[in-house]
């Protein structure tokens, strides 16, 4: 079973999105296995953006992601990164589709609700980041027997 970590941006929180994004992931079939909000200290913010240290936007990008409160979550399930990447569409909500979440409700670059894993070593390496791993659950629900054949 495959896991990424999202992370509700500022502005999914402020815009007051999150039970609607949520619903999508689960509605598609991806299990929640943790969550929780916190306002995240500039320290994490920039270990978690280190890879994009020195490029033009990396200051604007952690003061946004200093700015408020964040949710974050792991979600698993097969493929559950790409799966969760698909989801939320083009990076710039002006070029995402109609019907993936930054194409449905975002308008812009860097205001983009949502960050999500890119790969499976940087999954593992950002829910190392975030979360302890007695924070995450694994379990069974009822429905997941109708969602994947095994």
């Amino acid at each position: 079973m495959e896991r990424t970590l999202i992370i509700f941006k500022p502005d999914a929180v402020n815009r007051m999105l999150m039970g609607q994004i949520l619903a999508r992931f689960e509605a598609k079939g991806l299990r929640l296995a943790a969550m929780k909000l916190q306002q995240s200290p500039r320290t994490q913010v920039e270990k978690h953006y280190a890879v994009h240290h020195g490029k033009p936007f990396y200051e604007s990008l952690v003061n946004f992601m200093t700015s408020g409160p964040v949710v974050l979550a792991v979600l698993e399930g097969p493929g559950a990164i790409g799966v969760v990447r698909k989801l939320l569409g083009a990076t710039n909500g002006r070029e995402a589709e109609p019907g993936t979440i930054r194409g449905d409700f975002g308008l812009d670059q860097q205001y983009n609700l949502v960050h999500a894993s890119d790969g499976p070593d940087t999954a593992r390496t950002e829910i190392e980041l975030f979360f302890k791993p007695e924070e995450i659950v694994s379990y069974e629900r009822a429905p997941d027997r109708w969602i994947v054949r095994k």
